[in-house]
């Protein structure tokens, strides 16, 4: 009709701003979003490490894209740093857990991180049997920041034998101050090299060592 305004001709409301309606409650937030500034620990990164490793030898990523994943996974300081990995390889959906496996006579699973090949096993002994060669901490430290960047169980084994080292290095200043401790001095030693031996065997045979008495200061 003449004179009567369309739908979308000057509309009372143009210009001005909708306030919002009252009583609706505010946004909560996501709940899922809530822990991902908290810090990861090592055992957060092997389970990340262990997902990334199956996706590999399974096919649906490259080398070059396994490195790259193995790599934020080791470095990670948050949760918010895994998010994306996990997310790249099973989407938006956590893993399907399936139900347990039936019985099988033979020997338990073991967990922890495995060695990939056979240079992750000689990577892992060198880091305990540098020392004999006279290179004591450099030894473990080298292969911590070359092979243990790209191999958690080459790290896992250098960490391990680094702060034994350091450790049998403070033993022995610390004993060194009395004449007693000077006389304990060579056996540390002895017993330190022993250590380290045994170490590399087990490393060698894929398997898990934890030296006794040991200060864990590098983790």
């Amino acid at each position: 009709m003449a004179g009567s305004a369309g739908p979308h001709e000057n509309p009372q409301w143009l210009g001005r701003n909708t306030p919002p309606h009252r009583g609706r409650p505010a946004p909560r937030p996501d709940p899922r979003m809530a822990h991902l500034h908290l810090r990861v620990s090592d055992k957060d990164r092997e389970q990340v490490v262990e997902h990334v490793t199956v996706a590999f030898t399974e096919g649906r990523l490259t080398k070059d894209e396994f490195d790259e994943r193995l790599h934020r996974a080791m470095t990670a300081r948050v949760h918010g740093d895994l998010v994306p990995i996990m997310t790249d390889i099973y989407g938006t959906r956590p893993p399907v857990r399936r139900g347990p496996p039936r019985f099988r006579p033979g020997p338990p699973p073991r967990e922890g991180v495995r060695a990939r090949d056979g240079g992750d096993r000689v990577g892992a002994a060198a880091a305990h049997l540098l020392p004999f060669l006279g290179i004591f901490i450099l030894g473990p430290l080298i292969m911590m920041l070359t092979g243990g960047k790209t191999s958690p169980y080459i790290r896992k084994h250098a960490v391990e034998a680094l702060n034994f080292q350091l450790t049998v290095f403070l033993a022995s200043i610390v004993l060194a101050v009395t004449f007693v401790g000077m006389v304990l001095v060579p056996f540390v030693w002895v017993g330190g090299f022993i250590a380290s031996l045994i170490g590399g065997i087990i490393a060698m045979t894929d398997g898990d060592f934890r030296y006794p008495l040991n200060i864990r200061m590098v983790k």
